[in-house]
């Protein structure tokens, strides 16, 4: 196996829908450069308790739908719906961080994603991560159990501090590095805010192995 040369580590949340259409970027990085590249989902809540919950029929949020989500998910060749349900979303997140630890993460991951903007289910609720878990390989019981104690609770917000401290205000947020060449200070890592395409991570990587990708 070829040893990571890219990182790019990702700050999303399940409720954005804008983070969901990222993925297809993504594939296409991970297509193209394999075990070279390792992508690092991090957590961002966008409604983290007390916010308060958008009104999920309000003309603000259909006009977002009309004008950006659906002609973005058109052009990455993906279905979303809009959600009739707002949810918090960190118990999706310590979900996705429970799968971890048995390597289905992307799975996971994955999954609620789908199940949210596809499906409309509501992926605050403890019993539909549960149902989503199982049907990728994941023990519901034990899954309770770590949700019930907050398990992985303290590695959310520990995401979202080093978010803030870096300077990350919206998501998807997505920051490309490289490790140095030998006897050498790695290049600057590059930060790309929202959606963006894939040539402008194509056009990082670039800036990133200026003497072209040994992937």
């Amino acid at each position: 196996m070829t040893s990571p040369k890219l990182f790019i580590d990702v700050w999303s949340d399940f409720v954005c829908p804008f983070c969901y259409l990222q993925t297809p970027v993504l594939d296409q990085l991970r297509n193209a450069y394999g075990d070279a590249v390792e992508i690092r989902w991090h957590a961002f809540e966008l409604r983290p308790e007390p916010t308060p919950l958008p009104n999920a029929n309000s003309d603000a949020l259909i006009d977002t739908w009309e004008k950006s989500v659906y002609p973005l998910a058109t052009e990455r060749g993906m279905t979303l719906r809009l959600p009739t349900v707002n949810p918090r979303s960190r118990k999706a997140f310590e979900t996705a961080i429970f799968a971890r630890e048995s390597n289905r993460y992307d799975l996971v991951h994955r999954a609620i994603f789908k199940a949210y903007f596809e499906d409309g289910i509501d992926i605050g609720d403890t019993d539909a991560l549960l149902d989503i878990a199982a049907t990728c390989g994941i023990d519901p019981e034990l899954l309770e159990e770590s949700l019930a104690e907050g398990e992985f609770t303290d590695l959310v917000i520990e995401d979202e501090d080093f978010a803030k401290s870096i300077g990350v205000t919206g998501v998807p947020f997505a920051v490309l590095s490289r490790e140095a060449a030998p006897g050498e200070e790695p290049p600057p890592p590059i930060a790309l805010r929202g959606a963006a395409p894939v040539q402008h991570f194509e056009a990082a990587v670039e800036r990133l192995f200026p003497d072209g990708f040994p992937g």
